[in-house]
């Protein structure tokens, strides 16, 4: 087994891209809060799970990624013993699970709120409340905090097959509800096309629908841009869960740092899909820059 020191640069790569990635999700999650709040025309439920999201990624930048390059700096000098090494870990560990699982768990909830507005229509109101997603917000923190917590009390491995399936069911369901999404999208593009040749006064329903589509379509590129960043992670949970080479490999080390590095990328990543996907947005964005 080679030593740590053996890939120093690539340690020391990793450290520089994540502190950048820090600063780009602070500076970008910060103006994208600011945003979300300043535009009104957002419907309050998708406005309240995109704070929600916003702020699990602003959490990212400003806690996550500085203790885990922190973790890093650590280790290369030979601190692991160290108790101050012991504490951030933990630090880290705790608050990386945190703001995973809220993100998990985030884009879930997004991808099922846009789900039922395409699916309940007019019922979509009565029974998708502002008191009811933010209880579904709060119930979101609180389970991701848990969840965190649960691996002081627990062997690492069966927290690892936790993790694993409990990633894995997620963005499972996600996968299912953006497919609906997509499938719906497609039909009521076809039905603003029919619209178009109708009477004038059905404009405000062809508008309804094509608000609710640009904002559908908004969330499935959120989806695929979480599965891109996060599938290599969860893969990395199943290998982790299963097998102990990770105590013993440094290669494969360095492939959990990377693919952790990946998934802090999807941080950065969203407030530039809702800049770009979501006009008012953008706007109160540029306004603010």
């Amino acid at each position: 087994m080679r030593e740590p020191a053996d890939l120093h640069s690539l340690y020391i790569a990793n450290c520089v891209l994540n502190a950048f990635l820090s600063y780009t999700a602070i500076m970008l999650n910060s103006v994208t809060i600011h945003a979300i709040r300043k535009t009104s025309s957002l419907p309050t439920p998708l406005k309240t799970l995109l704070l929600s999201l916003a702020v699990s990624d602003l959490g990212v930048g400003v806690l996550v990624q500085p203790l885990f390059v922190a973790r890093i700096v650590m280790g290369l000098e030979q601190n692991i013993g160290n108790p101050m090494y012991q504490r951030t870990d933990i630090a880290f560990l705790i608050t990386v699970n945190v703001f995973a699982f809220a993100s998990l768990f985030g884009v879930m909830a997004l991808s099922g709120d846009r789900f039922l507005a395409i699916y309940l229509h007019l019922r979509y109101q009565e029974l998708v409340t502002h008191k009811r997603v933010v209880a579904v917000v709060i119930s979101i923190w609180v389970f991701s905090a848990i969840l965190s917590l649960v691996q002081l009390w627990s062997p690492g491995n069966i927290y690892n097959v936790i993790r694993a399936i409990i990633s894995t069911a997620c963005a499972i369901t996600t996968t299912c509800l953006s497919y609906k999404i997509h499938v719906a999208v497609r039909r009521h593009t076809h039905q603003i096309q029919a619209f178009q040749v109708q009477q004038a006064a059905q404009n405000g329903e062809m508008a309804n629908v094509g608000r609710l589509r640009k904002s559908a379509v908004t969330i499935v590129y959120v989806y695929l841009v979480f599965l891109l960043c996060y599938f290599p992670k969860i893969c990395i949970f199943w290998i982790v869960a299963i097998t102990s080479e990770f105590e013993s490999n440094i290669i494969l080390d360095v492939v959990r740092r990377s693919t952790t590095t990946l998934l802090f990328l999807n941080s950065s990543l969203n407030p530039l899909i809702y800049c770009w996907k979501m006009r008012h947005i953008r706007h109160n964005i540029i306004n603010i820059l």
